[in-house]
């Protein structure tokens, strides 16, 4: 088995994408003038805190004992547009440059987690394996989803308020 493929191997390669994506969205949320958009960049850092301690607990346990122990909590799993997908929240960052440029870059950053944990959970043959990768996939594809809607509205703006419209 190659180095790169190994349980342990993938786990750190996760965990480090989740300290990259908590690493950006703290630092957009540091850099955001607009109230809801420094608290949506940083509900966003805070859903990557999470995902690292689950993977840290799951490679701390995979380590010691070669097995993984993942069990989902469903409390985890709250739907952070939910939260803060507002109006608001679309006119401050259509209005901003910057931040609607970090929705494209997280946009990015949350599709290679998704293939990151989709082919992990195909190719695991241990149910908890596959369990804890197929959540993770869940839980990102609900993050690519609310930026997408936030980035599609903000595309719409833009071609709305410089006559991008065919009609």
């Amino acid at each position: 088995m190659a180095p790169e493929s190994t349980p342990l191997e993938i786990l750190k390669s996760a965990i480090l994408l989740e300290k990259k994506g908590k690493a950006f969205y703290g630092q957009v949320a540091n850099q955001a003038s607009h109230p809801e958009v420094k608290r949506f960049f940083e509900l966003m850092a805070d859903e990557e805190i999470q995902h690292i301690k689950i993977l840290t607990e799951q490679f701390k346990s995979y380590q010691e004992s070669q097995r993984f122990t993942f069990a989902a909590d469903s409390e985890n799993t709250e739907n952070v547009a939910d939260k803060v997908l507002t109006r608001d929240l679309v006119d401050a960052i259509a209005a901003a440059d910057y931040e609607a440029a970090a929705i494209s870059a997280a946009m990015a950053m949350e599709k290679k987690a998704i293939r990151l944990y989709a082919d992990r959970a195909a190719a695991a043959s241990d149910p908890e394996e596959k369990n804890l990768y197929s959540w993770l996939s869940s839980w990102e594809k609900s993050h690519l989803a609310f930026l997408s809607d936030i980035d599609r509205e903000i595309t719409e703006r833009i071609w709305h308020d410089n006559n991008f419209w065919a009609f």
